[in-house]
């Protein structure tokens, strides 16, 4: 039986690209910001694209803020993606003020490189013991975005879920491409995007649900 995902349908990214590629990969798919859909899928996917406090606002527009602590808190898996992953961060430079889910300390700051926004392919760093990387753990993925996290989570955290599993890539400094920490994950990169590399990326987290 193929695993129901749902992608969260809240104006917060190119959905549809997201619907696809997850299909493709193996999953029963709906994109929807039904609270009953949300909490009874295997997995939710929360894209994110534009700025952080917006798309923070439409997260708690339809309440996801609270369906993704529930879901995360439950041991119910949740890959984010772009803004997605920025979002479980406590806050990010590009929107002062604005209160990320706090799923993970640091926040998130504009990348120091000659060019910005980072827009192409780039080689990741994935560590021992990934599970998302699994056979693609020295891909490159596509990315977009001019702001990401730089500094390592796993330090300063350890709960009942571990410390997280950290995957990193550089354009101008180093900064976290992908976290894997108990039944949260999210990717700074698209997966949807990234060709066969983010194809079996996403049939890796299928798997696993």
């Amino acid at each position: 039986m193929s695993a129901k995902v749902v992608v969260l349908d809240a104006g917060t990214g190119n959905v549809r690209s997201a619907v696809r590629a997850l299909a493709r990969a193996g999953a029963e798919v709906e994109l929807t910001a039904d609270q009953a859909s949300v909490m009874a899928a295997d997995g939710l996917v929360v894209p994110g694209v534009g700025a952080f406090g917006a798309v923070m606002d439409k997260l708690r527009a339809v309440r996801a803020d609270r369906f993704i602590e529930r879901r995360i808190a439950g041991g119910m898996p949740v890959l984010g993606i772009c803004v997605g992953l920025q979002v479980m961060f406590v806050g990010s430079a590009e929107s002062e003020g604005a209160e990320g889910l706090a799923q993970w300390p640091g926040a998130v700051r504009r990348l120091d490189a000659p060019v910005v926004p980072h827009m192409g392919w780039s080689r990741v760093e994935a560590p021992e013991g990934s599970r998302l990387f699994e056979g693609v753990g020295n891909e490159r993925f596509y990315f977009v975005h001019s702001y990401a996290c730089m500094d390592d989570p796993s330090p300063r955290m350890a709960d009942s879920f571990g410390r997280p599993l950290v995957t990193w890539a550089e354009h101008g400094s180093r900064f976290v491409a992908a976290v894997e920490h108990g039944p949260l994950c999210a990717t700074q990169f698209h997966p949807e995007k990234s060709g066969d590399a983010g194809a079996r990326l996403l049939a890796n987290w299928i798997s696993t649900l």
